[in-house]
This record gives C-alpha cells, sequence and structure tokens, in this order.
C-alpha cells in the first residue's frame, strides 16, 4: 500500500498543489499564459463556436442560386485538372460552383 501511495496519490497531490498556485498569486511568464490560455482564450473559443452553430441554420435559408452568365474571363481552363473528368475542381460543389457551360442538373 505504501508503493502505491508514494506511485500515485502523492503525485497527484503535489500537480493539484501546483495548480492551485497557478491560479492564486501573481502570475509571470509561462503562468500568465497558462492561465490566459484557460481562463480567456477556451471561452472565447466556445462563444465563437456556440455563434457559428447558430448563424449555420440562418444561412442556409438566405442563399439562393446566382443565375448563370457565361463571361470570357471567368471559369476559363487553360489545362484541364489532373483528376476525374478534368472540368470540376477538387472542391467541386455542383450546387454553388458551374462548369464554364453552366451549373450541373
Amino acid at each position: 500500500m505504501s508503493q502505491f501511495w508514494e506511485q500515485y496519490v502523492r503525485s497527484a497531490f503535489s500537480q493539484v498543489r501546483g495548480n492551485l498556485w497557478l491560479l492564486s498569486g501573481k502570475a509571470t511568464g509561462s503562468a500568465l499564459w497558462k492561465r490566459v490560455t484557460f481562463l480567456v482564450a477556451t471561452p472565447a473559443i466556445g462563444l465563437c463556436m456556440i455563434n457559428a452553430y447558430k448563424g449555420m441554420g440562418e444561412t442556409k435559408e438566405l442563399q439562393v442560386r446566382q443565375p448563370f452568365v457565361k463571361y470570357e474571363h471567368l471559369r476559363r481552363r487553360n489545362k484541364r485538372f489532373p483528376w476525374g473528368d478534368g472540368e470540376r475542381s477538387l472542391f467541386h460543389n455542383p450546387n454553388a460552383n458551374p462548369l464554364p457551360e453552366g451549373y450541373e442538373a
């Protein structure tokens, strides 16, 4: 039992004591940036994720496909793409990206 205490429990208590020290007292150097990361940046990222998730539903209703107009200076293909049929880009979206002849059906 004493080996278990020495190996696991005492090391866990020393880590907790070190973490409590970081939460109180004057923060300098790496302790300051550790506090900023966990107390400011992490909640800010969470709020941004919530905002993006709530905004996803609103933008789907607002997106309307623009009518296709065949301009000569747009969608020029000097070389074919090295994958597929050569007309579609690697991240082609048939609902949003027209081919040089127009939108797909």
